[in-house]
């Protein structure tokens, strides 16, 4: 293996039922899961592993994700998920991903910006400040620094439920786990939106961390020319920004 393809992350995932919604399909969740697993192994690949990170007040921040959705992974598919850092730009960190179906097709592309930051301070770190020497892979983008969500003024948004974080949603940090968004988007959209179409492009911006205990209202839009806007807010506080982007199959 030559040095440019070692600093690229592969793992395999099969998909199980567990994984899929009521037409077979990939959930939302299940992609950016499968996501957030291999960039975790990628960084414990450059020689730093998670609870190393923890037992160093250090943390990674998902800041912005452009999901692309070719294809939805079908249950009982085997899946190759690849992932790379591809550079820095001041404090953010760009990574993106590939997900491959059983046949080699390419199914879901993404670009995502990440910040390392102390878990003890609440403070954006340098990127020089990540105890391993880490080497950029430049031989595949899957395109430009992904750009903020941020919902036009003029988009009506309504209560479409609201979410407690429990348990369940926690991650390491004790904050609602990323992957779960995908799951509060979803669920504030008509199912009918799942019925008839197909999700093709998923981006959203994480605002403000939810802890333990904390409820917010999701609020959804109608369906617009850029798909459908969410968003969870309690008062004041906005948790984050997302829009969701259908076409007919």
């Amino acid at each position: 293996m030559d040095k440019s393809t070692a600093l690229l992350w592969e793992e395999s995932q099969k998909v199980y039922a567990s994984d899929t919604d009521f037409r077979a399909g990939g959930k939302l969740s299940f992609i950016l899961d499968m996501m957030q697993h291999a960039a975790d192994s990628a960084v414990a690949g450059m020689g730093v592993s998670l609870a190393e990170m923890l037992r160093m007040n250090m943390g990674w921040m998902l800041m912005t994700l452009d999901v692309q959705i070719g294809s939805l992974p079908r249950q009982g598919d085997q899946l190759a998920v690849r992932t790379w850092c591809k550079g820095t730009k001041g404090p953010l960190w760009q990574r993106d991903y590939r997900i491959y179906n059983g046949q080699g097709h390419e199914a879901v592309s993404a670009r995502s910006v990440w910040a390392l930051v102390d878990t003890t301070k609440r403070k954006i770190l340098r990127p020089s400040a990540f105890p391993a020497e880490v080497q950029f892979y430049t031989g595949d983008s899957v395109g430009d620094i992904p750009e903020k969500v941020v919902i036009p003024q003029e988009i009506v948004l309504t209560e479409a439920y609201r979410y407690q974080v429990r348990y369940s949603g926690l991650d390491n940090y004790g904050h609602l786990n990323n992957a779960r968004y995908g799951d509060l988007c979803c669920d504030a959209l008509p199912l009918t939106a799942f019925e008839t179409k197909q999700l093709r492009r998923f981006r959203i911006t994480y605002l403000q961390e939810a802890t333990f205990g904390e409820e917010m209202v999701i609020q959804a839009s109608a369906e617009t020319s850029e798909g459908f806007y969410v968003r969870g807010v309690r008062e004041s506080k906005v948790y984050f920004e997302a829009s969701l982007d259908f076409d007919s199959e």
